[in-house]
């Protein structure tokens, strides 16, 4: 009968199994990435470092930029980036899972439909790593923020499930229109500019910041700093999470749709 210990123990060990699974490949593609390198994983970090200086030279260093809201402009710079460039390289490499592990996906016995998230999952390692350093920096320029820290984990998780429905989306369209993916990299070198990563959304009037507001990583950028500088708390604006929520939930079901509405046909184009 439905519902029986047995059969939920069974859910349960499903479950377990295809999670167990998930992080392990995700731990294998991640270290494959950087296998045979000399430096290893350090060239996980090389890139967002590199990145973080060389915004900081331009903005800080050659066009003066000053503080923002009187905090170190680095600091705030860093605490737009970070969330940034993890939602880049989840998006970037979450379209390429199925491409990936073509070998996998003809397997029948294999549920192809954890790769979009282990390759997000592979992306949240480097991620946790470079908030690590972020927390470094602020804690030696003296600006370690507290218990608010604690926010960041939920603002990762906002990032992880938004990441995850583009993914499924994309890394099932890519397999039958590979220009999606030259695509997906232009789109996000237009967010990096568009998103009030580089520069401050409270220098517009309020009716033009509705506009940069609709997109959902706006709430995710503004979350990291809100918790690092800023000291407040995600349910102090509940109407703009529960708009960040519902446009996320709404594009994970989307994203899941196609997925699935594609995936008979992964093996015959593969």
């Amino acid at each position: 009968m439905p519902g029986t210990p047995e059969k939920q123990r069974s859910k349960r060990q499903v479950f377990v199994y295809h999670t167990q699974l998930m992080l392990d490949l995700a731990w294998n593609d991640f270290r494959k990435k950087y296998a045979g390198s000399v430096f290893g994983v350090f060239w996980a970090l090389a890139q967002p470092l590199v990145t973080v200086v060389m915004y900081w030279f331009v903005f800080q260093v050659a066009l003066g930029s000053g503080p923002v809201d009187g905090f170190p402009f680095v600091l705030w710079l860093v605490a737009g980036l970070v969330p940034w460039m993890f939602f880049q390289e989840a998006m970037l490499y979450g379209g390429e899972a199925l491409l990936g592990y073509s070998y996998l996906v003809k397997k029948v016995s294999f549920d192809i439909s954890i790769l979009p998230v282990m390759k997000v999952i592979s992306a949240l390692f480097v991620h946790l790593m470079t908030l690590g350093i972020m927390l470094v920096l602020y804690t030696a320029m003296g600006y370690f923020p507290g218990f608010q820290i604690l926010q960041v984990l939920y603002y990762s998780v906002c990032t992880f499930v938004l990441a995850v429905g583009f993914a499924y989306a994309d890394a099932a369209i890519i397999v039958f229109f590979r220009d999606l993916g030259h695509m997906i990299n232009i789109a996000l070198q237009v967010g990096t500019w568009v998103t009030p990563i580089l520069w401050n959304l409270s220098r517009f009037p309020a009716k033009y910041q509705l506009i940069f507001k609709i997109n959902p990583m706006n709430y995710v950028v503004q979350g990291y700093r809100e918790a690092l500088l800023y000291k407040k708390f995600f349910w102090e604006e509940p109407g703009y999470t529960l708009y960040f929520w519902g446009v996320t939930l709404l594009l994970l079901l989307i994203g899941r749709r196609i997925f699935k509405k594609l995936k008979p046909h992964f093996a015959d184009v593969l």
